[in-house]
C-alpha cells in the first residue's frame, strides 16, 4: 500500500459512511490519530470511532498526494458533508471550541466543510498508522 491507495480507501470509506471499511485499511494493531492528542488503536477502536460519519449525509471527499514515500506519504484532503444529526452539531461544536453558531429554532443543520492533512506509514500492504490534522467550519 501506498499513500495514493490508502487516501482511495479512505475517500471510500468516508463516502460510504462504512466503519468496516475504514477500519480494513489498517493493520489489525493500526493507530489513527484523529486529533494530536486522541489516538484509536486496533481494528475495533478504528471502526468504533469511524461510527459517527453515518452522521453525515451527502459526503464528498477529495484529496492531492504532496509526497509518496516507500513505506510513508502526506495527502492535502478536503471534506464536505451535511449534518444529518443534531447530535453530530453537537459533537462538532464541542471539539472545534468556538461554540455553536447562531440558529434559531427549526433553522437547518449546516453544510460542514473540513479541511486537513494526512501522514500515514504503511507496511505489508496496509497502514500502520496514520495522523490527521484538520479544522471543520459550517460552510458559508
Amino acid at each position: 500500500m501506498n499513500i495514493q491507495d490508502f487516501m482511495s480507501g479512505y475517500k471510500a470509506a468516508w463516502e460510504a459512511r462504512d466503519p468496516n471499511m475504514f477500519a480494513s485499511l489498517f493493520h489489525p494493531d493500526g493507530r489513527y490519530h484523529n486529533t494530536p492528542f486522541q489516538c484509536q488503536a486496533g481494528r475495533e477502536q478504528l471502526s468504533e470511532y469511524w461510527k459517527r460519519v453515518q452522521l453525515q449525509e451527502d459526503v464528498q471527499v477529495t484529496f492531492e498526494i504532496l509526497t509518496n514515500q516507500e513505506g510513508s506519504g502526506i495527502a492535502h484532503w478536503h471534506v464536505a458533508y451535511q449534518v444529518a444529526s443534531e447530535e453530530l452539531f453537537q459533537i462538532w461544536a464541542r471539539s472545534t471550541g468556538t461554540g455553536l453558531p447562531p440558529r434559531r429554532p427549526g433553522d437547518p443543520l449546516p453544510r460542514m466543510v473540513l479541511d486537513g492533512l494526512l501522514q500515514a506509514t504503511f507496511a505489508e500492504e496496509l497502514c500502520t498508522e496514520a495522523r490527521i490534522w484538520w479544522h471543520s467550519m459550517p460552510q458559508a
